[in-house]
């Protein structure tokens, strides 16, 4: 199995991965959603939801008998990306993806009108040759629809060695689907997960992985 460095090509997944926000921002963003659904979340609930923490998103908040879809309504509503760009910060640790040299991809969940101004506010939009915001028309990781759309951005070979790391199990499932190495990158710990996600690497950080 290839060290970190003897990839022929990276793909990444964003918020959670390479870039997060602090947490008041998260509770803020909670509170306005709460109010416009009638549902008062904790912070902890916030964080579990925010991060991906136990499983799936959709399945969380049906768990919690709150209607998926008129979440990610007022969800979407409520975000800014403005405000979500100044309130967000880069991964030391993924800091050496601006000068890896190989070819390197971003496929995130994360709208366009949220990660277009955290890229630019961040300053690390040139660190990626590609950048695809997942929607229904291009498919949702673990679908490999989205990760084969960027490999072809970036004009991979069939007989080149790929990965895709990212924080969630869909991340792993989209690279395995995609028949590439996935890497889960856990920075908050299997327990407050609630799981262990498997994949070819399982680490806290990129200098872990690398290393």
């Amino acid at each position: 199995m290839p060290s970190g460095p003897d990839y022929d090509y990276w793909l990444l997944d964003l918020d959670g991965t390479v870039v997060d926000v602090e947490p008041g921002y998260v509770q803020d963003v909670f509170a306005a959603v709460g109010d416009r659904i009638g549902y008062g979340f904790t912070t902890e609930q916030a964080e579990i939801l925010w991060h991906g923490l136990g499983g799936f998103r959709n399945n969380q908040l049906e768990r919690w008998n709150i209607d998926p879809e008129a979440f990610w309504e007022a969800f979407h509503e409520v975000e800014d990306g403005e405000a979500h760009a100044a309130h967000s910060f880069v991964y030391p640790d993924a800091e050496r993806f601006a000068a890896v040299d190989a070819p390197v991809g971003v496929v995130t969940h994360s709208q366009s009108y949220l990660a277009e101004p955290v890229l630019e506010a961040l300053d690390i939009r040139d660190w990626f040759d590609t950048v695809l915001c997942c929607t229904d028309d291009t498919g949702w990781k673990p679908d490999p629809a989205p990760v084969r759309s960027v490999m072809a951005d970036l004009g991979v070979r069939d007989d080149e060695h790929g990965v895709l790391a990212g924080d969630g199990p869909h991340d792993v499932g989209a690279a395995w689907n995609a028949g590439l190495d996935g890497v889960h990158v856990e920075r908050h710990g299997h327990d407050r997960r609630g799981m262990c996600v498997l994949g070819d690497h399982r680490v806290r950080d990129f200098d872990e992985l690398f290393a």
